[in-house]
């Protein structure tokens, strides 16, 4: 059954990229609205080596936008509840879950330990935590790191897109971290790349700022995530043509 569930992928992209996937070590940080559906994405493309990394419980607020997120699951830690989710969709995958926080200083102790990783997933909120993780996992020379950045008050998810994190305008998160960067007069050792909406934020109230998220656009910033790992693999899998 496990190449049955692989094999419409298999068909359009191909042995080379299924193999550079299910070889892949990538790391989620954050799995809520973004994150899960990356993780879910990823794993129904054939990756299986996944770490999922966040401190949260489910919440009834997550329902309308997070892949393991229903009644049932209320309660549960997040990455319990999606890893089950994840090994349901893929049960042969190797699903590691760790119900803790990313903070400052974490680099280095497991399971940030980030040259062990192809890829890391950035799906977090807190602009600190975040600044360190975008540093700390650029360091590595190995590891390519993707970074979603604010995915709350939009509603099309057509606007959605990935750029150069240099390229990315009219966001209040990117432009929070860049002041990071600046105050902390520390910067990324190399480039990446940011997903992020050119929509307008759409503001109303204060209430608004921190519940406001929809699944058209957090699931969105999920799978162009996904996307870019699955291009990578592409690219990956066509160097090593014969």
């Amino acid at each position: 059954m496990q190449n049955e569930i692989f094999s419409r992928a298999r068909q359009l992209l191909g042995d080379k990229t299924i193999a550079v996937l299910s070889e892949a070590k990538i790391l989620i940080v954050g799995t809520g609205g973004v994150g899960s559906w990356c993780a879910e994405t990823l794993v129904r493309t054939s990756a299986i080596n996944v770490t999922l990394v966040d401190c949260d419980i489910v919440a009834p607020s997550n329902i309308n936008r997070q892949a393991m997120a229903k009644p049932s699951t209320i309660g549960e830690p997040k990455v319990f509840a999606l890893k089950k989710h994840l090994l349901e969709i893929s049960p042969n995958a190797k699903i590691e879950a760790y119900n803790l926080k990313y903070e400052v200083g974490s680099a280095g102790h497991p399971p940030f330990v980030f040259s062990n990783y192809d890829y890391v997933i950035d799906a977090i909120d807190s602009v600190d935590s975040k600044v360190s993780l975008i540093i700390s996992a650029l360091s590595s020379e190995n590891t390519t790191l993707f970074s979603s950045m604010g995915a709350a008050l939009r509603t099309d998810p057509s606007r959605v897109k990935s750029s150069d994190f240099k390229k990315v305008t009219g966001d209040g998160l990117a432009r929070a971290i860049r002041g990071r960067f600046k105050k902390n007069q520390s910067w990324p050792s190399r480039s990446f790349t940011a997903v992020w909406s050119d929509e307008t934020p759409v503001v109303q109230g204060v209430d608004a700022l921190a519940r406001g998220s929809l699944m058209q656009v957090t699931a969105a910033f999920g799978l162009k995530l996904a996307q870019l790992v699955i291009s990578s693999a592409q690219q990956k899998g066509a160097q090593h043509k014969a």
